[in-house]
């Protein structure tokens, strides 16, 4: 099921699950998880794309060994926030992808994510060519960080 709003998204996870960050390139599929308590993105792997079976299967494989409940992907906006071709291929692999995995999609603004990165790994001085090896799965640590933050900052303020 694919869902353009993520409170419901969220209701459909239990909290037993983790979630699955994707980063969607031509060439890499950068792979982040989260904790179950939701509160924190780690990058996990990169994908180096060959055929969708491939994809596929290399993306089942942790679906099933991390417990994972739901899927963000990140959505490359244009700046002014319109929907390009790079966004409608995102959202052709999300409908084969939920032809293949039976999981919750979503999706989460991507603009400047790989930017914010780089910047940081510049920052902290890593290596050209690490960084080159893990951008891709920061950039999707950085996209589910981002949706993370977002729901415990709704839990705070039905808290409140």
């Amino acid at each position: 099921m694919i869902m353009d709003d993520i409170r419901s998204f969220r209701g459909l996870i239990g909290k037993e699950h983790t979630l699955l960050g994707l980063d969607l390139g031509t060439k890499t599929i950068g792979v982040a998880i989260s904790n179950k308590s939701w509160t924190i993105a780690l990058p996990l792997h990169t994908i180096r794309r060959t055929k969708f079976s491939s994809d596929i299967e290399q993306l089942t494989h942790i679906v099933e060994q991390r417990t994972v409940g739901g899927i963000v992907l990140g959505l490359p906006l244009n700046m002014n926030g319109t929907e390009g071709p790079r966004c409608q291929s995102t959202r052709a692999f999300a409908q084969n992808l939920n032809r293949k995995i039976d999981l919750p999609i979503t999706f989460w603004d991507e603009r400047l994510s790989t930017v914010a990165v780089e910047r940081t790994l510049q920052e902290t001085d890593t290596r050209h060519k690490r960084r080159i090896e893990i951008i891709d799965q920061m950039a999707a640590g950085f996209i589910l960080q981002g949706l993370l933050d977002r729901f415990n900052l709704t839990n705070k303020r039905s808290e409140e």
